[in-house]
């Protein structure tokens, strides 16, 4: 048998209290039926009879446990990758309070409801880095997304190349040997959408044929914004100011290669919520499977018990003095 529950420092003093008071009117009882020059021995029924239910009553809420099974649960585990664009054009101020701050603002959403699947936190620009490994630990998660910022990575401009080969890399050398024990593996992608860089075909055909879907998250607007820089904004050469603005057309290629979604934050609406069920809804592909150790909490027993025995305590008078 096992218990749901521990005796604690409350349950002692518990059971101590009542104890010291009963006796206590014990002795009053007995101080008055000596008084009548009666034996009022009856009142030790009611003793035991107390005594009984408060007992059972404390095991109830101990929680008795017992039938130990072994159960099997089947879950469906992700690996899930998030990898945040990091160039200038993320400053832009077309989403308030800026891109970077509301692609952070919306990781940090990810993280907190797929806590219970491994995440890892990607970074690039022109080139891409494993910022955090895959973890379960939701605190580490939270700490290295409040960090983020354009300043962190070289300015450059944006290569998805780079991010496809990184997290191809990292999930084909954590690959189980059986297909059927693997998690579903997902990239979610977040970026503005402005690619200055090619050859991505061959890549996103092996990330199909690996089963690595690719959700992406399009953060801006199609009016775009000027891009915050030292001293007022961002110009380019010829002194004019330069523009940024989302361009799906990209993002929308990555999801389609490879079996995903393409979704959209922008100053009207966010599909954060739609991006997190659609995850949630892949299917089939790769299970867990854990044997654990089940019993059934049987408190209810001493609970009926303990009641009924309180039933005849109140039905049941007994006379202490006959006069």
């Amino acid at each position: 048998m096992t218990w749901y529950q521990t005796i604690t420092f409350l349950e002692i003093l518990f059971g101590v209290l009542f104890l010291g008071i009963y006796i206590g009117y014990l002795v009053r009882v007995r101080k008055v039926a000596l008084f009548f020059k009666q034996r009022p021995h009856i009142v030790w029924f009611k003793f035991v009879l107390r005594h009984v239910y408060v007992l059972l009553l404390v095991i109830s809420i101990l929680g008795p446990s017992f039938g130990a099974m072994k159960k099997e649960i089947k879950t469906i585990g992700k690996d899930l990758y998030i990898a945040i664009d990091l160039s200038d054009s993320m400053n832009a101020t077309d989403v308030q309070p800026s891109r970077i701050e509301k692609a952070r603002h919306e990781m940090q959403r990810l993280i907190k409801r797929f806590n219970s699947d491994k995440i890892g936190i990607i970074v690039f620009s022109s080139e891409a880095y494993l910022h955090t490994p895959l973890t379960y630990d939701q605190e580490a998660l939270q700490l290295y997304t409040r960090t983020l910022r354009t300043d962190l990575l070289p300015a450059a401009g944006t290569d998805y190349a780079p991010v496809l080969e990184l997290v191809l890399e990292k999930f084909t050398q954590n690959k189980q040997v059986e297909v059927e024990e693997q998690k579903a593996r997902v990239l979610v992608l977040i970026s503005d959408g402005e690619d200055f860089g090619d050859n991505k075909n061959k890549l996103l055909e092996t990330l199909r044929e690996q089963n690595i879907r690719v959700f992406t998250l399009g953060v801006g607007t199609s009016d775009g914004g000027r891009i915050p820089a030292a001293g007022g904004y961002k110009k380019d050469t010829n002194g004019q100011m330069v523009f940024t603005r989302l361009n799906p057309e990209p993002l929308l290629e990555l999801a389609d290669h490879t079996d995903g979604e393409y979704f959209e934050v922008n100053d009207r609406v966010s599909e954060v919520n739609r991006l997190i069920s659609t995850i949630n809804n892949i299917e089939g592909e790769l299970r867990e499977s854990k044997t654990v150790d089940v019993t059934a909490n049987k408190y209810v027993y001493p609970l009926a018990l303990a009641l009924l025995l309180i039933l005849l305590d109140v039905l049941i008078p007994v006379k202490l003095i006959s006069i």
